[in-house]
């Protein structure tokens, strides 16, 4: 008798990731797989690392002594093997995929280790994170490790929050050399992306949602967009795994989590089920017209630019709308501006130096960036 449905389901999704990263690994260090990743050469790997890294956490509360397994050891050589951590909150839908990960790897010439970031915002994060690397560990990952973080007040806390973990995960990515981390998100994760998108009103681009690739060198992988977040907490419950629910999840302070609780149920009662399905399949065709028309724009760029590397005005004129805004979007982050920082309405008001010029003043821009519109040329510049 095979495996519960939802626990099949889960391993096959992470199957194909480690194929993934496994070709990939091979096509850039050989079909004998001894070279080593870039930027790896002469590093040792190591044999077991569990350690309470702090990235930052000054002034933050006491941390718990690291847990007592094996430190790092160096080695002669690395492995012949690719190493692919998971991403690890000790919720449902990422000890789902540890637990997959484990087993997928245990079956292919791969690595598996974990990685849990402990964000220090609520009281006994430490004590959790630690309890996570703990369940990494009886999974036989290796290397297991918790990154203590601090979060700022940037963007708002649900943006704070992403970018120190993402931060200590690209950290921890380059120390351990890993050739993939992955992400438990979830089609309804997805679709909840997809509705902030929306609300923002900033285009197609964030309606694509969020990739199954991604990240430098497509480090990040997402091998659950195409899964629902109950068939996840359902292979943990079958397989006995203990989860943790955070309790921000619920906190009706958080927009994500007010659009989770609220929002959605309520689309699904006025629309019928399937609201989260089509919202995914929405991410996915907006993200391949999204690609397309960045393509078109990237070619495009060149055309528009005169002997001097200035653009031209009369040239953009010419250009589909939104072909246009993306060069000019290009042009506007080349120059130094917060790609961030830079909304639809910046974008806007540097389009009309374009199609409705009536000898506007510069337009101020973020990160010190200034456009105006100068003999025929579109000056984009730092002030």
């Amino acid at each position: 008798m095979g495996p519960h449905p939802a626990v099949a389901a889960i391993r096959l999704a992470v199957r194909r990731v480690l194929h993934d990263v496994l070709t990939e690994f091979h096509r850039h260090n050989g079909p004998d797989g001894h070279g080593r990743p870039a930027g790896e050469a002469g590093r040792p790997a190591p044999a077991s690392v569990s350690r309470y890294a702090e990235a930052g956490a000054a002034g933050g509360p006491a941390l718990p002594a690291r847990p007592a397994f094996a430190e790092r050891s160096a080695l002669p050589d690395r492995p012949a093997a690719p190493l692919v951590l998971v991403a690890c909150s000790g919720g449902a839908d990422s000890m789902a995929l540890a637990s997959a990960l484990a087993f997928e790897a245990r079956k292919l010439d791969v690595r598996a280790g974990g990685i849990t970031v402990d964000h220090n915002l609520q009281p006994g994060s430490g004590l959790r994170a630690a309890e996570v690397v703990t369940r990494l560990a009886a999974m036989d990952l290796d290397p297991v490790e918790a990154v203590a973080v601090h979060v700022g007040r940037e963007g708002g806390p649900e943006a704070a929050a992403r970018d120190a973990r993402y931060a200590a995960l690209d950290a921890a990515a380059e120390r351990h050399g890993a050739a993939a981390v992955l992400l438990g998100h979830t089609r309804d994760d997805q679709a909840e992306t997809v509705l902030l998108g929306l609300a923002r009103g900033s285009g197609i681009r964030s309606l694509s949602g969020m990739a199954a690739a991604s990240g430098p060198a497509g480090r990040y992988r997402r091998p659950f967009l195409q899964l629902d977040r109950q068939t996840a907490r359902k292979a943990c419950l079958v397989q006995s795994i203990p989860v943790w629910d955070d309790p921000h999840n619920i906190d009706p302070a958080y927009t994500r989590s007010r659009l989770r609780h609220e929002g959605l149920p309520a689309l699904e009662k006025a629309l019928g089920k399937g609201v989260v399905e089509a919202l995914a399949r929405t991410a996915q065709l907006s993200r391949d017209d999204a690609d397309a028309l960045d393509t078109w724009a990237a070619e495009a760029e060149r055309s528009v630019r005169d002997e001097t590397g200035q653009l031209e005005c009369a040239k953009l004129y010419v250009l589909p709308p939104a072909v246009r805004r993306r060069v000019l979007r290009r042009a506007v982050i080349e120059a130094g501006a917060p790609a961030g920082s830079l909304f639809a309405r910046h974008l806007e008001e540097v389009d009309r130096l374009i199609t409705g010029w009536r000898g506007q003043r510069a337009i101020n821009l973020p990160g010190r960036v200034e456009a105006r519109r100068q003999g025929g040329r579109l000056v984009i510049r730092q002030s």
